[in-house]
């Protein structure tokens, strides 16, 4: 049996199975919605497929709305190619709950998926339909980002800001012009909605979409109204949001039981660009989505999937929990020393005294004392959610490899916002941290690419890799340091940390952390054991 519209029609085939069917008419669906779309989302990966994907697909199974989503594939088209068109856009969604058990379920809110490459003229139609209420975004942090690590613009976001082009080189440049195309329109509502895991993730869509309007208006290149028009809350908003859903790429042990259950085509392709798909998406069972409720032109009833929509403060706050104290930091410590001990799975690091120690005192010891309640949600039980049920789930096939991609743009918002709590605090002298600096030295060994048993691997990418591995690459294991000099430029960079660590004494700790880890082959877990036991 295949995934696509044909094969859906044996009802019997996927009931008997365990697969759960849409409840609705998937052509009506999809008629609606190409007559009158409410939702467009940029970014067509699993996240995407995964969760608000499967909202929509709540609400049309219960008759609470009548339209799905359109999707549209900026960075990597290839998933279009390879993972959406072959199933006539079907997405098989796969829960994997701690206790082995999964659900099932087949889903096609998404109604049509294309490329943002060639196809301006349909995205023109779609994003200055009056009927268009929401567009959302899965695109990773860097999606938002005009600039390099030099603080100069990318060159094809200057090419983008210099003119007004049916065929912008760049994403943001690409939704800056659309925008354009609906206040043209007639000045029509929308809220742009920023689903990606950063903090503010509103403000930094916010800030992009502006500097090309005001860019643009400074050149003489649009009328000065556009630049009103985003400015304009009540016209165009912003929602900042939290997103939590642990998706990671697809698995074989999952493909391997669709075969067994008689499935065809479910092969997981590596795309030219490193993107893991199929036509089946794994994800955890927990999953939360808080959402600022801002939305000018209405919205579809996403609180009655599970949704829950809060204003900016609460939003913040919740935001603020788990990406800076209860889930995201611990993460990553998990992703850096789990390359460093030879790891390959989250949930097997669970299983490592010494690890999971790390997170433990990480998020009580130093992150809960300057952690707001958001009031919705509690952080302790949130963090003993996260530490007991969601990363020992050995049905979750998540590795450390893929968490510490982009590590150096994770830091300031997971380890940096909580450095300036306690210094606004005045709570703790960061100097006298241990579990937040021992990440620090963990991360600078992990970026000499040399594994606790002397190994050669190969870091996760990075877009500031090159630049921070010319800082280590004259260190070798066994050496005695001093290693100011070589580590300074890192370790004064408040772009990373959120702060000089130098002006705040905590340097030095980092440095001498590292040094233990690199005293030569077995050091990283003889620190470990030292600072944890």
């Amino acid at each position: 049996m295949k995934i696509n519209i044909s094969g859906l029609k044996d009802k019997s085939f996927w009931q008997d199975k365990g697969y759960v069917l849409p409840n609705f008419d998937i052509e009506k669906v999809r008629e609606n919605t190409l007559k009158a779309p409410i939702w467009l989302h940029f970014g067509a990966g699993n996240i995407f497929r995964a969760f608000p994907a499967a909202l929509q697909q709540t609400l049309l199974d219960n008759g609470l709305s009548d339209k799905g989503i359109i999707v549209c594939e900026s960075y990597d088209e290839e998933i279009i190619e390879k993972a959406y068109a072959p199933y006539d856009n079907l997405s098989l969604v796969i829960t994997l709950k701690a206790d082995g058990s999964m659900d099932k379920k087949i889903v096609a809110s998404i109604v049509h998926a294309i490329a943002a490459k060639g196809n301006m003229e349909e995205l023109e139609k779609i994003f200055t339909s009056p009927t268009l209420q929401m567009v959302s975004f899965t695109i990773t942090e860097k999606g938002y980002s005009l600039i390099d690590s030099n603080g100069n613009y990318h060159k094809d976001i200057l090419e983008d800001l210099h003119t007004v082009s049916q065929n912008p080189k760049t994403l943001m440049g690409t939704i800056a012009y659309l925008c354009y195309k609906r206040y043209q329109a007639g000045k029509l509502p929308i809220a742009l909605v920023s689903m990606d895991n950063c903090s503010h993730n509103g403000s930094k869509l916010y800030s992009a979409i502006k500097t090309f309007a005001d860019t643009w208006v400074k050149n003489g290149l649009v009328d000065k109204g556009f630049a009103d028009y985003i400015a304009n809350p009540q016209l165009v908003s912003f929602p900042w949001t939290m997103i939590d859903k642990i998706t990671p790429r697809p698995s074989e042990q999952v493909k391997n039981m669709l075969v067994e259950d008689g499935l065809e085509d479910v092969d997981i392709i590596k795309t030219t660009k490193n993107t893991y798909v199929s036509a089946f998406v794994n994800a955890e069972e927990t999953q939360y989505l808080v959402i600022e409720d801002v939305f000018p032109n209405s919205r579809p009833p996403l609180e009655k999937a599970g949704v829950i929509f809060t204003d900016r403060q609460t939003v913040d706050k919740v935001e603020k929990m788990k990406v800076g104290t209860c889930l995201n930091p611990l993460h990553t410590i998990l992703a850096v020393y789990g390359c460093l001990l030879g790891y390959t799975s989250i949930a097997e690091e669970m299983k490592d005294k010494h690890l999971k120690t790390f997170i433990e005192k990480t998020a009580y010891e130093e992150g809960l004392p300057v952690v707001v309640d958001p009031g919705i949600i509690k952080p302790e039980d949130f963090i003993k959610e996260v530490i007991n049920q969601r990363f020992p789930n050995p049905f979750v096939p998540d590795t450390p490899q893929r968490i510490a991609c982009d590590t150096s743009q994770k830091i300031p918002v997971r380890f940096g916002e909580t450095l300036k709590a306690y210094i606004a605090s005045g709570k703790r002298d960061i100097s006298t941290l241990k579990y937040i600096p021992l990440f620090f030295a963990g991360w600078l060994r992990y970026l000499m690419g040399i594994d606790d048993e002397g190994n050669p691997f190969t870091p996760s990418p990075d877009p500031m890799l090159e630049k921070l591995q010319s800082h280590v690459k004259d260190i070798s294991l066994g050496d005695q340091g001093p290693f100011t000099d070589a580590l300074k430029p890192i370790l004064s960079d408040s772009s990373i940390f959120g702060v000089n660590l130098y002006e705040y004494n905590l340097a030095s700790k980092v440095e001498s952390m590292f040094a233990e880890l690199v005293a030569g082959k077995g050091a990283v877990r003889q620190t470990l054991e030292k600072y944890l036991n």
